[in-house]
């Protein structure tokens, strides 16, 4: 299976630019994956590299365009339950996609007799708006219920509980979610729309007793604003949940009463955030990924500058409190991660998804798959740098970074200014709960300056004290 050509150039497939190899999930000798914008989902048996593709046909007409790009995938006993959605048929109307055959949709796969099943859809037949998409897949063992979060869309947004043999759905929270994770005996979800602002509150959900409790999130551990924390994936580990949102992550916990306070994390004034990619849960911590170029707009605005900045390479980094480290590097974004056999896949793909008006025919980018050594990943933090233009930040949001520094020898911050101006270092780790920061003012003069972070540890983060232009470079080696 590890021998085969895991590379995928863009075919027709009328969307949004590009989508991507999603939902990655290892099951019973099954390896799952769906390949967007084609449409296809695959099932390749790990033992005799038997492969067999579905291309959505139960959802309706050719040509069909679509499938998954959020990570929908869930396991009960021999099923693979795979969710998202796709346009059947698709229709392209030239830098347009008319979406009234677009369908919201739940399916499974029996992995004991190879068979896919259509579960579940809904479609709301409007050319420009459609029902919410299938976010994200939950398992709930209490009732044998599967629940669904839905936040990409007009209508039909929240949490639906869906029964696993007649696909009977009810809605249990009406309010958007992108995603969710059990914690215990409970399903948290992330609350609240991506494309506005992000995370507003965190939903709690008692499996036991079906009663709702939500929790506002937290104050950030450097004391600084937290801007547009647009939630990409969530994982459980010491009984916490751990929401991954552009800027940072939140770790709380519902039971102690231990609120969901913000760690800093890559935070530019861009869409650098861990999104449209999973989080893996991996040797006792979690591995995720933080994208540098997943969804743009080429509209000439502020939005569009904010998109299109690349401060840095995508990075996989792996989270085992106190400590975060970078294991890998990629480039545009990661789509999707799992281990398989001593081996970690990792999924990427060179191009974005885009905006309204920005549709093609075709997928526009190159999707692969690349395989690590599950060994050598938890071991080694590759070289890697991040520039900034200085003038990118705004007065109101002027903090920046959330580096971590664990695993490098070499670490420094250089800063070429067009004035003098003052910078403040902040230095924490990801303690549970949560320390305070220590913080440390550097006088920084027109022309190159290199601030050495060797005598930093954890993860540093900078507020330059006055707008200034000039740019900024972070080296780890």
């Amino acid at each position: 299976m590890f021998l085969r050509n895991w590379s995928f150039p863009g075919r027709y497939a009328p969307e949004w630019g590009s989508g991507g190899i999603f939902g990655l999930k290892y099951h019973n000798g099954v390896l799952y994956f769906t390949l967007a914008f084609e449409a296809e989902a695959h099932f390749i048996d790990v033992k005799d590299g038997e492969e067999r593709t579905y291309d959505f046909h139960l959802l309706g007409f050719p040509p069909r365009s679509g499938g998954d790009t959020y990570n929908a995938v869930e396991t009960v006993d021999e099923f693979i339950y795979f969710g998202g959605w796709v346009h059947a048929p698709a229709e392209y109307l030239g830098r347009r996609v008319n979406f009234r055959n677009k369908y919201s949709h739940l399916h499974s796969y029996n992995t004991e007799e190879g068979e896919v099943k259509l579960l579940w859809k809904e479609s709301i037949h409007h050319e420009t708006k459609w029902a919410g998409e299938v976010g994200d897949i939950l398992y709930d063992p209490v009732n044998d219920e599967l629940l669904i979060a839905r936040e990409d869309g007009h209508v039909n947004l929240g949490i639906y509980g869906i029964d696993r043999k007649s696909g009977r759905a009810e809605r249990l929270l009406e309010k958007p979610s992108p995603k969710g994770i059990l914690v215990h005996d409970t399903a948290v979800f992330g609350i609240g729309s991506n494309f506005e602002w992000g995370v507003s509150e965190f939903g709690v959900l008692d499996l036991e007793e079906g009663k709702w409790d939500f929790i506002e999130p937290g104050k950030s551990v450097d004391g600084e604003v937290i801007n547009r924390p647009e939630l990409g994936a969530m994982a459980s580990a010491y009984n916490r949940a751990f929401a991954f949102v552009r800027g940072g992550l939140f770790i709380g916990s519902p039971f102690t009463g231990e609120e969901f306070n913000f760690y800093r994390l890559f935070d530019f004034p861009t869409f650098y955030a861990p999104f449209r990619v999973n989080a893996l849960n991996l040797g006792g911590g979690i591995l995720t990924a933080y994208n540098s170029y997943h969804d743009v707009s080429f509209e000439d605005s502020r939005w569009g500058k904010f998109t299109h900045l690349v401060p840095g390479p995508s990075v996989l980094v792996y989270i085992a409190p106190p400590m975060v480290r970078i294991v890998g590097v990629f480039g545009a974004r990661v789509t999707s991660i799992e281990k398989v056999g001593g081996k970690i896949l990792v999924a990427t793909n060179s191009a974005p998804n885009t905006g309204a008006r920005e549709a093609t025919p075709f997928d526009t980018g190159r999707r692969d798959m690349v395989l690590l050594n599950e060994d050598s990943l938890l071991k080694a933090s590759p070289p890697v740098a991040f520039s900034l233009p200085l003038e990118s930040l705004q007065r109101r949001e002027p903090v920046f970074g959330g580096f971590p520094l664990e695993g490098y020898r070499n670490a420094r911050a250089i800063f070429t200014l067009k004035r003098d101006a003052k910078v403040t270092v902040y230095e924490y780790d990801l303690s549970l709960p949560p320390g305070t920061s220590e913080t440390e003012r550097f006088s920084l003069r027109r022309g190159r300056n290199v601030i050495d972070l060797r005598n930093f540890s954890g993860v540093v983060s900078f507020k330059l004290e006055k707008n200034v232009e000039g740019r900024m470079r972070l080296e780890l080696s």
